[in-house]
């Protein structure tokens, strides 16, 4: 069953980070942070859900790039879980961030700290936070789910286009959907 994000927490505060990344580089909140601001998502490499739209998040986060926001995706899955731990294992990070060509870091939160500090519910979870490091978006990628409806609005996208400019996300979000985050025991 496919759980939903809670709604947007307004104002409250990036948490600093420091963690690995596929290439083998530890990131820092620092390193990822955009002059207009950042967005931290949560997904994994199993979830059908982050499958469907892996392409069209890499096409809105290259625009974002562009308008000086700083992006990294960070996975937070037990990679022991015995259903899908093999498929979002460190190894198959770099696979899927190869294939699917990431223009952003691919970072693994091997102890799940990082994910419990954001209250990271499920993949993907988007968080947009503006230059001063305060959450502005909490919602969806775009309408589509697991179906691509042709005219989506791009919400995500649009979301984090205003907060580069005003520093302020929309008040109304519709809430991410998707795959539970696996936590450990």
């Amino acid at each position: 069953m496919p759980l939903q994000t809670p709604i947007c927490d307004f104002g409250k505060k990036a948490i600093p980070f420091e963690l690995k990344s596929t290439n083998e580089k530890i990131m820092k909140l620092e390193d990822i942070q955009g002059q207009n601001g950042t967005l931290i998502m949560f997904i994994c490499n199993h979830c059908p859900y982050v499958k469907s739209v892996i392409h069209r998040i890499v096409e809105d986060v290259t625009i974002l790039k562009d308008n000086g926001i700083g992006v990294a995706a960070i996975m937070s899955n037990d990679v022991n879980d015995p259903k899908y731990g093999a498929e979002d294992s460190f190894d198959n990070m770099k696979l899927f961030s190869d294939i699917n060509n990431f223009v952003f870091p691919y970072i693994y939160d091997e102890t799940q700290i990082v994910g419990r500090n954001y209250n990271a519910v499920c993949t993907p979870d988007f968080f947009g936070f503006n230059n001063k490091d305060e959450l502005q978006y909490r919602g969806r990628l775009e309408e589509s789910k697991m179906e691509i409806i042709p005219g989506a609005r791009k919400e995500l996208l649009e979301a984090m286009i205003q907060v580069s400019k005003t520093g302020e996300g929309p008040k109304s979000q519709i809430p991410s959907i998707g795959c539970s985050i696996k936590w450990k025991e």
